[in-house]
Formats: structure tokens, sequence, C-alpha cells
């Protein structure tokens, strides 16, 4: 698919979810430069799934800031499909799918770097950084909570899965589509998937879109849980995530 292809997708997508000149409440004086960019954000942990500062700390992370926004976690998929996030006000979504009782992946939407610096000024944000980058941060957990555990030989297995450099989507609809969440590859190995949505607010295509597709990075997470019960073998590789109305949102 071209570039212009994109755009007019993209396009059409914000249209028919109702566009508009600004995000709601958009503040309408001028805003005080933040000096919030964080070079350094190896101290920020995931929080437990179903916390609302999950998804706060996932755009530390993400862009490179301490901005979190205000966060909303939704206990209704379609709700969390039609979400979208605003850099003014500085809004973010979550979203968390279970396996009965047990919290499998966290789903973000949360703003770019860029966006963030355009907004409260070129010392907002620092560094983008995508997706793979929180599996990464989930799969370093869950080894050590394992080892704490006593459970050497789950930890050695959980450190040997490999994160899959997943290259983000341009569109929503990519991004709501089906996944395998985890694989196991012909070689042996047990991958984990963090299929996520990125747009450039840098970019040239910026200027033709709707507020509510500008500079958006959204992902889905492998939780900390999830890599820990792969490793243990209490789950087998080949989960598929829904983000369909039958998702399960909470708990059973």
């Amino acid at each position: 698919m071209n570039t212009l292809q994109v755009l007019a997708g993209i396009t059409v997508a914000g249209v028919l979810a109702g566009c508009s000149s600004g995000p709601p409440d958009r503040s309408t004086g001028p805003i005080a430069p933040r000096v919030a960019r964080l070079d350094d954000t190896a101290g920020i942990s995931l929080p437990a799934p179903a916390s609302g500062d999950y998804c706060m700390a996932a755009q530390q992370i993400l862009a490179s800031t301490t901005l979190t926004g205000s966060n909303t976690v939704f206990t209704d998929m379609p709700e969390y499909r039609h979400s979208k996030p605003s850099a003014d006000p500085h809004r973010i979504y979550q979203v968390v799918t279970y396996a009965g009782a047990m919290p499998i992946v966290v789903s973000c939407k949360t703003k770019t770097a860029a966006h963030l610096r355009a907004v409260y000024g070129p010392e907002a944000a620092g560094e983008q950084l995508f997706c793979p980058e929180l599996a990464n941060r989930a799969q370093r957990q869950a080894v050590a909570e394992l080892a704490d555990a006593g459970q050497p030989e789950a930890a050695a297995r959980a450190t040997a899965f490999v994160v899959d450099a997943n290259e983000p989507y341009s569109t929503g609809q990519a991004y709501l589509e089906d996944f395998e969440l985890s694989y196991r590859a012909a070689d042996g190995t047990v991958h984990l998937n963090s299929p996520g949505l990125f747009q450039d607010y840098d970019s040239w295509i910026t200027r033709f879109l709707p507020w509510q597709v500008r500079g958006q990075a959204y992902c889905h997470v492998a939780t900390v849980d999830y890599i820990k019960a792969l490793a243990t073998g209490e789950i087998e590789p080949g989960t598929v995530i829904t983000t369909g109305e039958n998702a399960t949102v909470t708990p059973r």
C-alpha cells in the first residue's frame, strides 16, 4: 500500500469516527512549556495490569517523559476500540484482556513524543520507543519474579523467549485485528508479539489528518503473568487475542 492510499484510509477512518477542529475540552489559552524529558526510563517498572498506572507508565516509557496523562481503564472493548487519546488535554486509554482470572494482555493508547513536544515544548519528551520495549520489560520482570519464587528452570525458559521486533501499523483497523500473542517457531523457540500503531506527528502527512489520528502510539503487550505462565507450562504458546465484542476484559 502506498503513502497516498494509507493517507486516504486514515482520513476516511477519521471522518467516519467524527472529525472536529480539536479534541473535546482543548485548552484555549497558551500552555506553559514543560521540562518533562526523561532520558533514562530504566527505573520505571510495569505496574499490575488492572491498575490505571500501567498505561501511564507505558506513556512515560514510550515517549521518554515524566508526563503520564489522565488514564481511563475500560471494561468494555467497544469503548476502547472507539477511544482516541489526546495531547491537549492529555488523555490516554487502557483495556485488559483476560484468560479466566489471569490478565494476559494490556492494551494502551498513548501519545507520541513528537506530539507532546509540539504541545508542551521541545523538552516535554525525548526519544520515541515502541511496543517491543514494553514487552522486553515485561519479560525481564517475569524472569526476576520466577527467580525470586525459586523457579530457576522456568526463569531460564522465560529468558530464552524471543520478543519479536514488530513494526507498528499505520491504521487503527490493522491494530484492532486478531493476533497471535505467542507462538512456537520451527526451531522450538517461543516468541512474543507486541503489535501496535504509530503515527509520526512530525510527518508531512499529519497536517492533512483529523485530530483523532494524529500522534498516536498504541500497543498490545503480554503481561508478566502471561509470560510466567508460558514459562511454567501453565499456558501453551499460540494464544489468539481478539478486540472484538466477545473479548474477555474482566476476570472470570
